[in-house]
């Protein structure tokens, strides 16, 4: 790159310390221009990625700060080019006054991912990788940040090189013998082939099959909790939650509208929707808030139906069996403090998944929490790399085990080997995409559009 580019790294609220990153051919004589060791000498003459304390100049040359720089020297860096970090303290103004230095003397803002970027452009690591360091930036728990620090060290990369390369020497393989047609082919060739090509089509799907947990694991999961008016509905949201955020009355049809609130519960991220009790009312703000409710529920991945075990089953509970039917539930019976009147038998009928809880005592939510996990498929996992988090990734695997498998039919059939060699081809060609050997440079823009910027 012929350009050097600054930008801040840290977040825009004020804090102890901010972290300002430049990278490019003219970092190191910037860096010396805006900083000075204390004792004196250049800073791009310290040993690589030494901190060392110094004075911080603005535009005008006037010290704004005493801090610590390091300077980190092609090709050992981030970026491959040459790079520098102030780590000052994190006033906005002095952050923008440096930036603006840096900017004065040469640099130009960086646009979002660009040093990410940068690293990928220079083979630091691959698309695959790349696209880890926006994961694990935006990981909102330890495990998918686990996940996507493995998977920066090329988990996934490596194993996506594997199969590539597997596929590679065989249309190599294939087309030696389209290269000499008079020749006879050996029958051991295209059995060869099929053992190859049915191994990468069942990995390549093995692979993909994890991105709907992967999906889970970044994104976490919408759940509905369902129930008819006075159902405990609101207490379970606050009682998961761990604060009063949901009004709780002995009133039916208090909550009216769609309540949100955000737990953590192992690996699972649970976006949790409270919602009107499901009853017939003629009260047409209650029916708009019952009708959102419906919504809410058709859009979740996960609904709690929660009921009253100290009463009977009612006609509104009937309602909650039947808008449940077919969608991953796990049926919630509250009030468990209290002497049951429930006919659980009837509930165990129409639900798989059945737990007993007192979202005012407590009793049962530890229950609760180990369950979720077991039932949105989340629970014993690895989080090795393995787990593709990524759609885009995701689709390419799926066309990648498509291409495979329609080499391996036209192998298993004997065909001409150059039917073998074009599905092959293709699935070596989405393959790339993963990697980033073989992807669109407005593809690769668009992911990196996608970072802040600063990463």
């Amino acid at each position: 790159m012929s350009t050097t580019i600054a930008a801040i790294a840290t977040g825009p609220a004020a804090g102890p310390i901010g972290i300002i990153r430049v990278s490019g051919p003219q970092t190191l004589a910037i860096a010396d221009r805006i900083f000075t060791p204390q004792g004196g000498g250049a800073l791009s003459e310290r040993p690589n990625r030494l901190l060392t304390y110094g004075a911080l100049h603005a535009r005008d040359g006037k010290v704004i700060d005493h801090c610590l720089c390091c300077v980190m020297h092609a090709p050992n860096s981030y970026t491959g080019e040459d790079m520098a970090e102030i780590q000052c303290h994190g006033s906005p103004a002095i952050l923008s006054e440096t930036l603006a230095a840096l900017f004065a003397n040469g640099a130009q803002q960086a646009g979002p991912g660009e040093f990410t970027q940068r690293a990928f452009l220079a083979g630091k690591m691959d698309l695959s990788g790349a696209e880890a360091v926006h994961d694990l930036v935006t990981a909102t728990t330890a495990q998918a940040a686990e996940n996507a620090a493995a998977q920066m060290d090329g988990a996934v990369g490596s194993r996506i090189r594997e199969i590539r390369q597997c596929l590679v020497d065989l249309v190599a393989e294939f087309l030696a013998v389209v290269d000499y047609p008079d020749e006879e082919i050996d029958s051991n060739l295209f059995d060869h082939a099929c053992e190859i090509l049915h191994n990468a089509t069942r990995a390549l799907y093995d692979l993909a099959e994890t991105y709907e947990r992967g999906r889970i694991l970044r994104e976490g999961i919408p759940c509905a909790i369902l129930g008819r008016p006075n159902a405990g509905k609101s207490s379970l949201l606050n009682a998961l939650a761990g604060v009063d955020r949901a009004i709780v009355t002995s009133v039916p049809g208090t909550t009216r509208d769609v309540i949100e609130e955000t737990i953590r519960i192992g690996a699972v991220v649970l976006h949790l929707f409270d919602t009107a009790g499901l009853r017939d009312t003629q009260d047409p703000v209650e029916k708009i808030g019952i009708d959102r409710a419906m919504k809410q529920a058709q859009a979740s991945a996960l609904i709690l139906a929660v009921f009253d075990s100290s009463d009977d089953i009612s006609d509104d509970d009937l309602m909650v069996i039947a808008r449940t039917h077919g969608k991953r539930t796990i049926a919630v019976l509250n009030k468990s403090d209290l002497p049951s009147a429930l006919d659980v038998a009837t509930i165990r009928r129409h639900f798989e998944h059945v737990i007993a809880v007192s979202a005012k005592t407590g009793e049962g939510l530890q229950e609760l929490y180990d369950l979720i996990p077991q039932v949105v498929g989340m629970d014993g996992m690895s989080y090795d790399g393995s787990i593709i988090t990524n759609a885009r990734q995701a689709a390419a695997l799926v066309r990648a085990a498509e291409r495979c498998e329609a080499a391996f039919v036209a192998a298993q059939l004997g065909m001409t080997p150059d039917a073998v060699v074009m599905d092959a081809e293709g699935a070596i060609a989405a393959l790339g995409e993963i990697t980033g050997q073989a992807v669109r440079d407005d593809i690769v823009a668009t992911i990196f559009d996608k970072f802040c910027v600063g990463k």
